[in-house]
């Protein structure tokens, strides 16, 4: 027979609305009763149900996660750190893989909600999601701004590109290429393609602009791409990709063509996740402080249920990791 509340107000020999009151921390309880009460509650290996507890309280204390993929080392270094300040809240996450599918999005939003999570940090590419969110639950979007009601975290992508672009000029680059993101799906990483256009037409820099196709951000597969752009350009001498992803493949590509790096290519990526170091050569790279912005976003998640905050924007500073590939 499992055990019951009941069968622990009846050992501690209090009454039931106490041992609740105890285990939901509310009401006035001396140290002395909630002492009695835990310890009975671990002599009867007892645990309280989560599920009805939340019931009571209008939601759970889970935070739900929607990304494209974990199979992107992106992604993953943000489900981890999530899950890490989640924790230090005492909350926990719930992930969910959209696998760039908006119906399979819309899909996982409506189970959160049926689930009564706290509220929803959502780092998708997908578009037309806005509707289904609604405004009764937190919702926090992770470095994509979705809209004016919808509360953001991001860098600052825009500096990012600027310090990126800037480095491949003071390494001596001459003739520069930037690797962005794909034409039919507006993102707030896009301001790094920005950013460096402006750099370059302000300094006189010749320059192109290569569009990857979203099939390549899914699969993570950028040879082809990379091998023809290295065929076509042979005289581009830098080049800032829009990931340490692409950075990295675009390492191998060099390697297989003999293309010295930083001797005849520099190379500059983004994110600074952990496979900018796993590589070689060591990318340099625009360090976007992943740890910081996953804190802020819990943060505003639970502030918000709490009524402590309303949705807002916000944008953390990037730094500039230079390393072997400039």
């Amino acid at each position: 027979m499992p055990i019951t509340l009941k069968d622990v107000a009846a050992k501690a020999g209090v009454t039931v609305t106490t041992v609740s009151r105890v285990i939901n921390n509310r009401g006035p309880i001396s140290e002395k009763t909630r002492e009695k009460v835990y310890r009975v509650m671990k002599e009867l290996n007892y645990q309280p149900n989560e599920a009805a507890r939340s019931l009571a309280k209008k939601h759970t204390k889970i935070i739900g996660v929607i990304v494209p993929s974990v199979r992107n080392p992106f992604f993953a270094e943000i489900v981890e750190h999530l899950e890490y300040y989640a924790s230090q809240r005492q909350y926990k996450i719930m992930l969910c893989n959209s696998y760039h599918q908006k119906e399979k999005e819309i899909e996982y939003i409506e189970m959160l909600k049926t689930n009564k999570v706290t509220g929803i940090v959502i780092s998708s590419r997908t578009e037309g999601i806005i509707e289904y969110l609604g405004t009764n639950m937190p919702v926090v979007s992770f470095e994509r701004v979705i809209s004016s009601d919808i509360s953001a975290v991001a860098c600052d992508n825009y500096m990012g590109g600027v310090l990126a672009t800037q480095c491949l000029m003071d390494s001596g680059c001459r003739y520069v290429g930037h690797i962005g993101g794909t034409l039919n799906v507006s993102m707030i990483a896009d301001e790094r393609r920005r950013a460096f256009v402006d750099v370059c037409e302000k300094a006189g820099v010749s320059y192109e602009v290569f569009m990857t196709e979203e099939s390549q951000f899914e699969t993570m597969n950028y040879t082809d791409f990379l091998e023809d752009l290295l065929t076509d350009n042979p005289d581009i001498d830098g080049i800032f990709c829009s990931s340490d992803v692409i950075a990295a493949e675009l390492i191998y590509a060099c390697s297989r063509r003999g293309i010295r790096i930083p001797q005849d290519m520099k190379i500059v990526g983004f994110d600074d996740i952990n496979v900018a170091t796993l590589v070689t050569p060591h990318i340099t790279t625009v360090h976007q402080p992943l740890r910081q912005m996953c804190s802020a976003a819990i943060d505003k998640i639970i502030d918000m249920k709490e009524k402590k905050s309303l949705p807002s924007r916000t944008t953390l500073s990037v730094t500039l990791c230079k390393r072997e590939t400039t």
